[in-house]
């Protein structure tokens, strides 16, 4: 069973806006930072953002100003709205936490092309 469960990909003109979702567990979700993660073709998976206790959030410098993320404690969920899409916007996305060791889900696709 995925521990982290991600959606809301899909294939975006360059500007366009998509809001990813992820879904944990409540123990997961509750004892943690959260952040969303990607990984570009041909490319290592990086970091894109992270949230932490008290809505403290950090971003990468390539989307800072663009992306937000936001947690939803009542449900588990950890969002990412994506604004003004570029095309090395494109890869997968990934939820998951940089203070445990925990598997990866499967990610949801992003593509930004026109």
């Amino acid at each position: 069973q995925d521990q982290f469960v991600e959606s809301g990909g899909g294939l975006v003109q360059p500007g366009g806006s998509l809001r990813l979702s992820c879904a944990t567990s409540t123990s997961i979700f509750q004892r943690n930072i959260m952040g969303w993660y990607r990984q570009a073709p041909g490319k290592q998976r990086e970091l894109v953002a992270l949230i932490g206790f008290g809505d403290t959030t950090n971003y990468a410098d390539s989307v800072k100003g663009r992306f937000t993320i936001s947690r939803d404690n009542a449900k588990n969920t950890v969002y990412l709205q994506m604004n003004g899409l570029r095309p090395d916007d494109t890869g997968v996305y990934y939820c998951n936490t940089p203070t445990e060791s925990l598997s990866w889900g499967q990610g949801t696709q992003v593509t930004v092309s026109s």
